[in-house]
């Protein structure tokens, strides 16, 4: 058996991820890189190294993640899911709406939903869930501090209500901070609550197998209600969404059938 092969399995066993559910040039070109960072030749030592070192451990679990984020990527989508989606969410919706910002990074997507969710409903009426496998970044993310590059495409006013600025860094405020529940949740291993009226999921799915893909969208569609909507990526466009329950209501916007 290759050394990657095996070191796919004995990783699987230690941390219940399944690298081989991630597309391989990608994913073992930036684990080569790093083993050889750490001055291993081979990944049966690098695992061993881990297997003795905790710390080692877990930022290998931090850089095999894919954490490059920011507030209100692709601008033009959260334009499109404030005035077009969710005015038709809270008209379907019977009580307080249900979201889910799966595979959340360092924080700025659920954050910037409940920018949104905020201006346009009581707090009361909607719940904001926001999940990642990797603890270190949801660490980050409940801590809610950011550099500048990630606010490029936050409007001004919203910098001003809903960050404090000190030392460079920006922070969100408690009001917007005590809107997102964060938990850690594994797409690819853990099951999926249900109940949700919007899913989103953005700039991740690219990097999983065909095989991986379909198992997410087949789990998120079980997890939306009837007329739930999935919030995708700008890579992301999902080929007849059909097969899997799905219609395209607009472009990276899906609606459960």
């Amino acid at each position: 058996m290759q050394d990657y092969e095996l070191f796919i399995q004995r990783f699987l066993k230690k941390s219940g991820i399944d690298l081989g559910q991630y597309k391989e040039a990608q994913m073992k070109r930036r684990l080569t890189a790093l083993r050889d960072k750490k001055g291993h030749s081979t990944f049966a030592s690098y695992m061993q190294a881990m297997e003795k070192s905790s710390t080692l451990y877990e930022e290998f679990l931090d850089r095999m993640t894919i954490n490059v984020s920011e507030f209100f990527r692709n601008p033009i989508r959260w334009q499109q899911l404030e005035q077009d989606i969710l005015p038709v969410l809270q008209a379907r919706a019977h009580g307080r709406i249900r979201t889910w910002s799966a595979a959340c990074s360092t924080g700025e997507e659920p954050y910037s939903l409940a920018m949104i969710l905020n201006e346009k409903m009581d707090p009361a009426q909607f719940t904001i869930q926001a999940t990642d496998l990797d603890d270190i970044v949801l660490e980050k993310a409940k801590q809610g501090r950011y550099g500048a590059s990630a606010l490029n495409e936050v409007v001004e006013s919203r910098k001003k209500r809903y960050f404090i600025e000190q030392d460079q860094q920006f922070e969100v405020v408690p009001e917007i901070r005590r809107l997102v529940r964060f938990s850690k949740h594994n797409l690819l291993g853990d099951r999926y609550d249900t109940g949700f009226d919007l899913i989103i999921c953005r700039n991740v799915l690219i990097y999983f197998t065909e095989e991986a893909k379909a198992h997410v969208y087949r789990s998120f569609v079980e997890a939306l209600k009837p007329g739930g909507i999935l919030f995708v990526g700008g890579t992301e466009q999902i080929f007849q969404p059909e097969r899997f329950g799905l219609k395209m209501r607009q472009s990276f916007f899906y609606e459960k059938i």
